[in-house]
């Protein structure tokens, strides 16, 4: 059975930091891109962030140059380094992985920045 557990979310300052964890189990995670989403209060999921298989990866505009995605070198673990926080951040944020057996999401970690 795929299983995503996401992990690390919290409250924080704008300004401040959060990481991020995707434990992945139920399938070759090597053998998958992983991507982290969010969800803000009445709006849309939106696609933050992609690394591949291989470790490359791509982000949405509005993260670019503060949130890091990477792969777990021992695998299993998808995260997302994130720095200078803004209010505007606040959302769940969801790990989701797109395999032969279909799309699987985790439960989603609540991220709030405010002061």
């Amino acid at each position: 059975e795929v299983q995503l557990v996401e992990s690390g979310g919290g409250l924080v300052q704008p300004g401040g930091s959060l990481r991020l964890s995707c434990l992945a189990s139920g399938f070759t995670f090597d053998d998958y891109a992983m991507s982290w989403v969010r969800q803000a209060p009445g709006k849309e999921r939106e696609l933050i962030a992609n690394v591949t298989r291989d470790g490359d990866h791509n982000y949405a505009d509005f993260v670019k140059g503060r949130f890091t995605i990477s792969r777990g070198s021992a695998g299993f673990t998808a995260y997302l380094q994130m720095v200078s926080l803004k209010p505007e951040d606040t959302a769940i944020y969801y790990c989701r992985t797109n395999t032969k057996w279909g799309v699987f999401w985790g439960q989603g970690t609540q991220v709030t920045v405010s002061s």
